[in-house]
C-alpha cells in the first residue's frame, strides 16, 4: 500500500505576477541542495484521516502559519517513490523569513552516536512559476502547471 501525503500550495499575485510559496527541507541531506529540492509544505497522514485537515495541520506545523480561505483541490500526484501526494491550492500571503518549523532528531554524523535536532523546514520563499519549476522536486511540478491552468480559467 503506497504512503499518502497531503499538502498545500499557497499562492499570491504581485503586480499581476503569480507567485507560489515553497519550502526547503531541513537536515543534513538537503543542506547543500537547491534546484529540484523545494516542496509544497506537506506530510503523511493516516488511513481514514481527512486529507485536507492533514494538509492544513502539516502546513501550520512546518511553517507556523495558519491556513484560511478557499482550498482548490488539485489532482493527486504519484511520486517516483510510490508515495501519493494530495494537494490543495489557496491564495494568501506570509513572510517566509518568519517560518517556525517543527523539528526532527537524527543521528548525525551517521553511526556517531550523536543525536541532533533539525528543523523539518530550514527556509521558505516566494517564487514565480518559472523559478518554482526549477526549484521544486520534479514529481511535484504538475501541481504548478495545474494551478496555472485553474487560474487562467478564472473570469477576469
Amino acid at each position: 500500500m503506497p504512503k499518502h501525503s497531503a499538502g498545500l500550495l499557497l499562492y499570491r499575485r504581485r503586480g499581476g505576477v503569480l507567485e507560489v510559496f515553497l519550502v526547503h527541507p531541513g537536515g543534513p541531506f538537503w543542506a547543500k541542495k537547491d534546484l529540484g529540492a523545494w516542496s509544497l509544505p506537506k506530510g503523511e497522514f493516516a488511513p481514514g484521516e481527512d486529507a485536507l485537515a492533514a494538509a492544513r495541520r502539516e502546513f501550520q506545523e512546518e511553517t507556523g502559519f495558519p491556513t484560511e480561505g478557499e482550498f482548490l483541490p488539485l489532482t493527486p500526484r504519484k511520486q517516483p517513490s510510490g508515495k501519493v501526494i494530495q494537494a490543495w491550492a489557496f491564495e494568501g500571503d506570509c513572510d517566509p523569513g518568519s517560518i517556525k518549523s517543527n523539528t526532527f532528531t537524527l543521528e548525525w554524523p551517521p553511526r556517531s552516536g550523536n543525536i541532533k535536532k533539525f528543523p523539518e523546514i530550514d527556509r521558505a520563499g516566494w517564487f514565480t512559476l518559472a523559478e518554482a519549476r526549477v526549484k521544486i522536486i520534479p514529481g511535484q511540478a504538475g501541481f504548478l502547471e495545474e494551478l496555472e491552468e485553474i487560474l487562467q480559467q478564472e473570469p477576469a
